[in-house]
């Protein structure tokens, strides 16, 4: 197995914590819970450190647009280890569910659902999944994006259960 599969994981369910699907329901939200997610519009870029057996540079650009009724479109891609990891969806408060939701699909055929707690200002995505590499490895991979004030900060680890080994990376987003 690469480093770069499961790592390339934990991006994608990274890119997870930013978007949403089409499977909402128009909802009301609540005004101050639009434009929370709506002050995240714009272009952002970052570069970070992936930390592991060795240390390479990640550089992600994200690129957020108005989507349908209250939603936030959004496009992200990621460069490390001369790999591009691609993700798209779309964020949204969901009044029926009374939370913050996120869907995404990506490049490395990953998608899935994660759920979003504002707590004060800034709004906090945690996944965590159990995964196995490509030789059956057990994998714990986690991903926060924490969306605060002008800063969008994504932390993403890779950790093989029987070994202990790690891969972390982080990554600030700026205007």
């Amino acid at each position: 197995m690469t480093k770069l599969g499961p790592l390339t994981r934990a991006i994608a369910l990274a890119g997870l914590l930013f978007s949403t699907g089409a499977a909402f329901v128009p909802a009301l939200a609540a005004p101050a819970d639009i434009a929370l997610i709506q002050s995240y519009i714009g272009e952002w870029r970052g570069r970070g450190v992936l930390i592991g057996a060795t240390q390479e540079s990640v550089v992600c650009r994200l690129t957020a647009s108005q989507g349908n009724q209250d939603k936030v479109n959004y496009n992200a891609r990621c460069t490390l280890a001369g790999n591009t990891l691609s993700v798209a969806g779309t964020m949204a408060y969901v009044e029926a569910s009374k939370r913050f939701e996120a869907v995404m699909s990506s490049n490395v055929t990953f998608s899935g659902v994660a759920v979003g707690q504002k707590r004060g200002q800034s709004l906090i995505f945690n996944l965590r999944e159990r995964d196995k590499d490509e030789q059956g490895k057990d994998l714990n991979i986690s991903a926060q994006i924490v969306l605060s004030g002008d800063n969008i900060n994504v932390v993403f680890e890779v950790v093989y259960v029987e070994s202990g080994d790690s891969l972390r990376a982080e990554v600030p987003l700026t205007r």
